[in-house]
């Protein structure tokens, strides 16, 4: 599998979750009646799986490979993305800051959670569009042979050395649960 056949794999388990936040987020009374941990489920997998290592490998390998094969970084399409991944980040950090009163039965914890998700759910889904139809059909046009092998053992690296063993498949399970929540 390519690189980008990977990274569109990836979008596809974030898709998943993206579809149980919304549900979720959409009745947070209710979820966290049923689950008091939820948001910070959401909030591990979004950091860890969709940011650390899905937005990692994007950040440290195939952007700065695109770049060197000539798509525009700053003020490009890179750009672009690199700006929606800092907003993402910012949703979550909202959301992670709001987890305790909510879960705790706060009212407007609740609703800036809601709100932050909500919010992230709508750019993820944009973001991945973008990537997906624009970003990833220019990547392919570009990188060569050597660097669709180059990137696919980064990406490797990506799994083994800094996730972990059995950390991915760990993920991709529990977004099966949260897609079905």
């Amino acid at each position: 599998m390519g690189p980008t056949s990977t990274l569109r794999h990836e979008h596809e388990i974030i898709l998943l979750v993206l579809n149980g936040i919304e549900r979720g987020a959409g009745s947070l009374r209710a979820t966290l009646l049923d689950d008091p941990d939820w948001l910070d489920t959401i909030v591990d997998f979004v950091r860890n799986f969709a940011d650390r290592c899905h937005h990692g490998k994007e950040e440290r390998h195939l952007f700065p490979r695109l770049e060197e094969r000539g798509i525009p970084g700053a003020g490009g399409p890179i750009g672009v993305m690199l700006q929606e991944h800092e907003q993402g980040r910012a949703f979550i950090r909202s959301v992670a800051g709001a987890a305790p009163e909510a879960r705790a039965g706060d009212t407007e914890a609740m609703d800036i959670a809601s709100e932050a998700l909500l919010a992230y759910v709508s750019l993820l889904r944009s973001h991945i569009a973008k990537e997906n139809d624009v970003l990833f059909m220019m990547a392919e046009r570009v990188l060569t042979p050597e660097d669709q092998t180059e990137l696919g053992a980064a990406f490797d690296r990506v799994e083994a050395d800094e996730m972990g063993e059995g950390t991915h498949e760990r993920y991709h399970e529990l977004a099966h649960q949260l897609g079905e929540h």
